[in-house]
C-alpha cells in the first residue's frame, strides 16, 4: 500500500498532547487502536487517520496525500510540548480476515479486515476496498472527506471516530452541538444507482439539486445528500437513483 504514511510522535507529552486535540480518547489505546480526526476550530474536517501505540511511541496512520499538511499542523500545536514529529518509512500491509501477529483489526468496521505496517513494501491484493467502503457506509479521505466536511454527517459515530465524554478538543463545540440536533439534515448515505453516471455529478429530484454522487461500486454507491430533499426517485446525469433498501 503507497497511498498510506505513518507518523510517528514519540516524547514524555506524546499522548496528553494528542488527547487535547482529536476526536478520540487516547485513553482507549489501551485496548487496540482506534480511529479519530484532527478537526478545525470551527468544527470542520482536516484529517482523519488511525492511531496505534508501540513501545515508547504513538503512530498516525494517515493518507500520503495529507500526511505533511497534517504533521505541519500538529508541530504548529506542539508549542512547549515534550513531543518530537516526524514520518517514519514503514508500509502498510492489509487484508481480510483475523489479524496477523504484528497487525491489528480495522476499528472503524469487522469487515474492513486488518492493518499492519512492515519494512517491506506491499504486494499487491485481489481486494475491493471501495467496494467493502461503499456497503458499510465508510468514507475516505479525500473522496466523501474534504475540507468542507464535518465528521458527524459522515457516519463517524458509527465508525468509532469521535468520543464525546473524553473532554475538550479542538473542534468539539461544534461537533458536540451538531450531536445534540434533533436530525442532521445532510449526510453520508448509501444509494442505489442504474445508468452512466460520473463521481462528482450532482444528483437531483426534479430538476432541483439534492446532494452529489461520491463512490460508486456497481450499482450501489455513496451519496452526501440533503435528507430533506432526497427521495427514492432521483437522478444523476443519465443515471436513476435511490435510496439502498
Amino acid at each position: 500500500m503507497t497511498n498510506r504514511q505513518l507518523i510517528q510522535l514519540q516524547g514524555k507529552d506524546a499522548h496528553s498532547f494528542l488527547q487535547g486535540l482529536i476526536t478520540n480518547d487516547v485513553d482507549k489505546l489501551t485496548e487496540g487502536p482506534i480511529y479519530a480526526a484532527l478537526l478545525s476550530p470551527q468544527g470542520k474536517y482536516l484529517a482523519d487517520f488511525f492511531v496505534f501505540a508501540d513501545e515508547d511511541a504513538l503512530y498516525l496512520d494517515v493518507a500520503s496525500d495529507i500526511a505533511a499538511p497534517l504533521l505541519h499542523r500538529l508541530r504548529m500545536y506542539k508549542l512547549r510540548a515534550d513531543v518530537a514529529m516526524s514520518l517514519t518509512d514503514l508500509h502498510l500491509h492489509r487484508g481480510l480476515g483475523a489479524a496477523p501477529d504484528d497487525g491489528w483489526a480495522d476499528p472503524r468496521h469487522p469487515d474492513l479486515g486488518w492493518r499492519a505496517w512492515r519494512t517491506e513494501e506491499a504486494g499487491a491484493d485481489d481486494v475491493d476496498w471501495d467496494a467493502l467502503r461503499v456497503a458499510n457506509l465508510v468514507p475516505e479521505t479525500g473522496a466523501e472527506l474534504t475540507p468542507d466536511s464535518y465528521i458527524l454527517e459522515h457516519n463517524f459515530e458509527a465508525l468509532n471516530g469521535v468520543d464525546f465524554r473524553k473532554g475538550c478538543y479542538v473542534g468539539q463545540e461544534v461537533t458536540a452541538r451538531m450531536k445534540h440536533k434533533a436530525t442532521l439534515r445532510k449526510g453520508l448515505a448509501q444509494v442505489q444507482i442504474t445508468g452512466d453516471a460520473e463521481t462528482g455529478d450532482a444528483i437531483t429530484q426534479d430538476g432541483k439539486p439534492v446532494g452529489t454522487l461520491l463512490t460508486r461500486a456497481g450499482e450501489t454507491a455513496l451519496a452526501y445528500l440533503r435528507f430533506d430533499r432526497a427521495t427514492d426517485k432521483m437522478a444523476c446525469g443519465d443515471a436513476s437513483v435511490s435510496f439502498k433498501a
